[in-house]
């Protein structure tokens, strides 16, 4: 008859790193109604007075209300699937998702702002001064606004896993931070252009100015894609961490880690395995305590191999154990690393490796 287990909580650990920043949800939905209506406002004032300059400024508003749209449902998305067990450590990545996704937006912008600024450089337009100059100035009263909404929020929020030693960074909300922060760029560098192309004759400095504002925002965009790619592909973090953990492992005595892996799970989340082997080894509340300060770990599973086919006294300190871990890495990865139950007392076993998962509560 199967054994039961009454008492297995001290061994789980969360899986849920969704973060949820109610702030920066309420900031983006207060800059997009803002653009929105100045959205409109400036395509129907366009239309009215012929003006293609806010015609242009009001569909570029357009870019940026999708952008902020794309926003909100991340944010939704995430609160909406917390707890769906389909995300195996639950819906932290999707801001990161929605970050990366508007950062691919703005590089796009930058690309057509930079194409349209070398068209009119090589083949200058009539410029109205006064429309364009009454543009830029809306826009850049609207995007400063829209900037100190969303400043406040961005960086630092409320998160759904309850560890307060993490500074948390919200890519969902600085790609829009950083629409609105480029949209502001562009309108006082055209403000700056389009006053002395009026009054000293310098129109060149128009295009020039969208030129010099493609190449900061597709900077910003590069930035942003390159914080979250990693994330999203779960790449390794610095090889520092995963240094620290190894040396105090190896630094108990006939201790060898022979597999070590340290990945995110959320934006500021990281779940690590190792793979140990020892000829005396200790129980997974050991390692759980030996590991407790490297705060950086939210989720960590322990493999814990036993060296027992030589003595120690026989041979070099580790190199039976070298031996042993070049077999069972060759034979021993298929298993599954997501038990459903717990082994009170692996030790008293004549298992050859033992599955340990223990848990963080910082």
């Amino acid at each position: 008859m199967a054994q039961q287990f009454h008492t297995t909580a001290r061994w789980q650990q969360p899986h849920n790193f969704s973060h949820v920043n109610e702030g920066g949800e309420r900031s983006t939905k207060l800059v997009l109604v803002l653009t929105l209506i100045t959205m409109v406002a400036e395509i129907t004032a366009g239309t009215i007075f012929g003006s293609m300059a806010l015609l242009a400024d009001g569909w570029h508003m357009g870019t940026h209300a999708a952008a902020f749209m794309l926003t909100l449902f991340a944010y939704s998305y995430t609160r909406k699937h917390a707890n769906n067990p389909r995300f195996t450590f639950g819906t932290g990545k999707v801001s990161v998702l929605g970050g990366f996704t508007s950062a691919v937006a703005l590089g796009l912008v930058a690309i057509l702002m930079l194409i349209e600024s070398v068209m009119r450089l090589l083949h200058p337009e009539n410029i109205q001064f006064d429309h364009a100059i009454l543009v830029a100035v809306i826009g850049l009263i609207v995007n400063i606004v829209s900037v100190f909404l969303l400043k406040d929020n961005h960086g630092h929020h409320h998160h759904g896993h309850d560890h307060d030693h993490h500074h948390h960074d919200d890519h969902n909300l600085k790609a829009a931070y950083f629409h609105v922060l480029a949209d502001a760029l562009t309108s006082l560098l055209a403000i700056g252009a389009l006053v002395a192309g009026k009054y000293a004759g310098l129109t060149w400095l128009d295009p020039l100015m969208g030129v010099v504002g493609s190449i900061i925002i597709s900077r910003w965009a590069w930035g942003l894609v390159k914080q979250t790619s990693p994330i999203l592909l779960d790449a390794s973090v610095t090889p520092a961490l995963s240094q620290q953990i190894v040396a105090k492992i190896e630094a108990e005595h006939d201790h060898k880690v022979i597999d070590i892996h340290v990945w995110p799970v959320s934006a500021d989340n990281h779940a690590a395995m190792v793979t140990l082997v020892s000829h005396e080894p200790k129980s997974a509340d050991y390692y759980h305590a030996l590991l407790a300060d490297i705060t950086q770990i939210d989720h960590l599973t322990v493999e814990v191999n036993r060296c027992d086919d030589c003595h120690e006294a026989d041979h070099p300190r580790h190199s039976c154990c070298q031996q042993t871990a070049l077999h069972d890495h060759d034979h021993d990865h298929d298993h599954d690393h997501d038990h459903d139950h717990d082994h009170d007392n692996d030790h008293d076993h004549d298992h050859e490796h033992h599955h340990h998962h223990h848990g963080h509560h910082h």
